[in-house]
């Protein structure tokens, strides 16, 4: 059935036209559950990394358990990271001013409207995106500093430093996000 053949006022040609016509109140939707989703998947990840490599390792050197949980902390951090941009996000949305129920009026400032809707998606998925790396880099070293721990003593600083770098690519991607959700104000009312 191609597009011609449609009659309905509720059909559509493809997704493009489906994502021309998303609400801009869709798009920040969406940035805040991409950066909160794929934050917690980013921290699962690392944990999931770091703990089948704990306990691995733990069952020939069980003094290793509870000083490498360090690692697990990190990779939740990881998650509230995306916790905190959700909640800075979702204090953004704003809905229209009173008077204003189904349609928005002729003199309604879209380019403010589309603008943070678009911006607030960007920065959602700026810090979703960040954060899933983040949280495998913190998992693969962690699993590393178990492993390490396990075999030397002596190394577990060492590599915890490394640790550290991989957990600050999260603090990265939540400043970007900041910086990007910064200029994102929805508007309540006409533009004048």
């Amino acid at each position: 059935m191609g597009h011609e053949d449609c009659v309905s006022k509720f059909c559509n040609a493809g997704w493009g036209e489906v994502l021309s016509r998303l609400s801009p109140y869709g798009y920040a939707n969406f940035g805040i559950a991409f950066g909160l989703g794929f934050s917690v998947v980013g921290a699962a990840w690392g944990i999931w990394l770091t703990g089948s490599s704990l306990v691995g390792a733990a069952v020939k050197a069980p003094r290793i358990r509870s000083k490498n949980l360090i690692s697990v902390i990190f990779c939740e951090a990881t998650a509230i990271y995306g916790v905190i941009m959700a909640i800075i996000l979702a204090n953004k949305i704003k809905k229209p001013g009173d008077g204003i129920t189904t349609e928005l009026p002729e003199d309604w400032d879209f380019n403010s409207f589309y603008y943070a809707g678009f911006g607030m998606f960007s920065a959602g998925l700026s810090v979703g995106l960040t954060n899933i790396a983040s949280g495998v880099s913190v998992g693969i070293a962690g699993s590393s500093c178990a492993i390490a721990d396990a075999q030397d003593a002596s190394l577990f600083v060492k590599i915890l430093i490394v640790e550290i770098f991989a957990s600050a690519l999260g603090i990265f991607g939540i400043i970007v996000g900041i910086i990007e959700s910064n200029a994102c104000n929805f508007p309540i009312g006409a533009a004048e």
